[in-house]
């Protein structure tokens, strides 16, 4: 498989299990610690693209600024929430995996092997 990357948390015990699972097969991904080093918006807006899905889909409630934001409220667009990311890396939830297969946010972490051959 050629580029695989994986948005990582090392505290997280879900992403620390994808990232040994693609570990285990033999296979050397890109590792983003996105707290350290957040995507950029653009890059953010393209993996919610690739993965089909909306932001909220992707906010991190449990252990972030969610609940004291409101952001479980409609009246903010996705435009807003995106800005609100941006703000707190914390909210994105983890681990999202990209590889040539797809893009995945990989909740439980089984979720992964759907994305490798």
């Amino acid at each position: 498989m050629n580029t695989i990357t994986i948005y990582h948390n090392p505290k997280c015990g879900t992403s620390r299990n994808v990232l040994a699972i693609l570990q285990e097969r033999g296979l050397k991904p890109k590792v983003i610690h996105y707290l350290e080093t957040p995507p950029s918006r653009s890059e953010f807006v393209a993996l919610i693209d690739a993965m089909k899905t909306n932001v909220r889909e992707v906010l991190r409630q449990k252990g972030s600024p969610f609940d004291e934001l409101d952001l479980g409220n409609s009246k903010w667009s996705d435009d807003e929430l995106i800005d609100f990311v941006m703000q707190h890396p914390i909210l994105m939830n983890r681990p999202i995996v990209v590889t040539p297969k797809g893009t995945q946010l990989c909740r439980p972490s089984e979720k992964v092997l759907e994305l490798l051959d």
